[in-house]
């Protein structure tokens, strides 16, 4: 398999075009990024948007969207802009009653004026969940990044820390430690049957209360108090729990279906449970047996009493690599799993953002027959190129982490990315750097998509990044590596088996 890949990397590598490439799209990434109060603050949407006056919102910073811009701006030390986006959306985190602690899905300047979005100009006037989640994990990389301590531990930041936690951390009517949201709440922002505890926004909380912790450390070890600790402690636990609660309903292998399929169901009273979402055996689709393969496994896209999400979701998988959500051998069992369906997964433009896709009445019962989320096109099983850097980074974040092990599966799984990168550079700049990619094997530019997207520019540079420039640089992803460096030097688990 090794061989085959090499010998596809050799006939797609343009070796004369990649600085050329490189450098055209570096280009366009400083054309994205716009002032705020005088100060670059970060990336528009897309290069090419409608004016202010036209309803759409291309030209905002949304905060989902620049994830991969402030990591980029991070690997080439530009802290200024990091710094000024993050107190920016501090600034904008919500007071008022309904949504208090939540920080904005965008933000735009207009005549001098910050005017921000929380859901209530988006269609179906949902608030993005997953942006109030990734402010702490883009909060906690710049201050161990920058060694700006003095901007981690400040009031308005353990403050605005502490109004999240306020918000995801209050008791509910589930009593279980995830956080349940409603449809269109992230980056799968139209309705995809999604609603309950999908896995990206969990991952993401989970990444996002062990960033909280650590921030908070730094607000005890600057200004100590007993709330505080005990705010911690009360944060830890639940980051255990919902690690726990993940890897025991979530994560599938040929052999944890082969338990699931004999459990008994309709149990009821106190004693423990073997099965206690109630699921039928006959909700288990067909596909899955041989998705699954021997050696595979992956994080399922929900849970709910009786009707568990078995789709694929990529990004949620790739999350739960990075934040170290999932164990060394399931991590490897993952990336077996995508070797197995590259096909599905990879096909020509990498990569599909959820499989399998919707399709006939199912399509039309569970998205409203929605004419975006049509069958293989944007999220309903579209290629999001803005996806691989996820996937890449969490390849090469292990290889970092367990240098020696399963080299074979390792040398695979680079030499997959390897193609999928020359696949990217030989396609995204003639297709204009287009948002998302339709069809089987994602070879059309999206019905609908934007083009000059900026997370698939920037995507792009931030895989070349780690793999031509600074392969070092992937270890700011490393949640694990807690230690804040001086600044004058800048230029608890469950065990599973594989």
């Amino acid at each position: 398999m090794a061989g085959r890949f090499s010998q596809q990397n050799q006939r797609v590598r343009p070796s004369s075009k990649e600085d050329q490439v490189v450098l055209k799209a570096r280009e366009h990434f400083e054309r994205t990024l716009i002032p705020v109060r005088g100060q670059l603050a970060g990336s528009v949407a897309a290069l090419e948007h409608p004016r202010h006056d036209e309803a759409l919102n291309y030209g905002e910073i949304f905060l989902r969207d620049n994830v991969p811009v402030m990591v980029y701006l991070l690997t080439q030390k530009r802290f200024d802009i990091v710094k000024q986006f993050l107190s920016i959306c501090l600034d904008l985190q919500s007071t008022t009653y309904q949504t208090r602690g939540v920080f904005p899905t965008s933000f735009v300047e207009e005549k001098g004026q910050l005017i921000a979005d929380y859901g209530q100009r988006s269609i179906g006037r949902i608030t993005s969940v997953d942006a109030s989640l990734w402010w702490p994990v883009l909060c906690w990389m710049y201050v161990k990044s920058s060694g700006d301590e003095e901007f981690g531990s400040s009031q308005a930041v353990q403050r605005g820390v502490q109004l999240l936690l306020d918000l995801v951390l209050h008791p509910t009517f589930e009593g279980t430690p995830v956080l349940f949201v409603p449809d269109c709440a992230f980056m799968i922002d139209r309705p995809m049957d999604v609603w309950g505890a999908p896995l990206e926004v969990e991952v993401l909380l989970y990444g996002s209360l062990r960033c909280c912790a650590q921030i908070m450390e730094l607000g005890r070890k600057h200004h100590g108090s007993r709330l505080l600790d005990q705010r911690l402690i009360l944060t830890r636990q639940w980051v255990h729990d919902l690690r726990q609660f993940l890897l025991k309903h979530y994560w599938v292998t040929s052999k944890t279906m082969q338990v699931l399929r004999r459990r008994p169901t309709e149990q009821y009273g106190d004693n423990q449970h073997q099965n206690e979402f109630n699921v039928q055996p006959q909700v288990i689709p067909d596909w899955l047996q041989d998705w699954l393969e021997n050696r595979g496994g992956y994080l399922i896209g929900n849970i709910r009493t009786g009707r568990p999400d078995f789709r694929f979701y990529s990004l949620g998988n790739s999350l739960g690599c990075l934040f170290g959500l999932l164990t060394a051998p399931q991590q490897r069992a993952l990336f077996r799993l995508t070797l197995h369906n590259r096909d599905h997964l990879m096909a020509e433009m990498p990569m599909r953002i959820c499989h399998p896709p919707m399709e006939s009445l199912e399509w039309q019962n569970k998205t409203g027959s929605d004419p975006k989320n049509w069958p293989w096109s944007y999220h309903n099983g579209g290629h999001w190129p803005s996806l691989l850097w996820f996937f890449g980074s969490s390849i090469l974040l292990h290889e970092r982490r367990h240098p020696h092990a399963d080299v074979l599966l390792m040398g695979q799984m680079k030499a997959l990315l390897e193609e999928c990168y020359w696949s990217h550079l030989n396609q995204l700049p003639r297709q204009q750097w287009a948002e998302y990619f339709d069809g089987p094997t994602g070879t059309w530019v999206g019905q609908q998509s934007r083009t000059y997207q900026t997370w698939t520019i920037v995507g792009f540079l931030l895989l070349h990044q780690f793999l031509r420039v600074n392969p070092d640089d992937v270890l700011l992803l490393d949640l694990d590596e807690g230690a804040v460096p001086d600044p004058d030097s800048i230029d608890s688990p469950v065990r599973h088996n594989d």
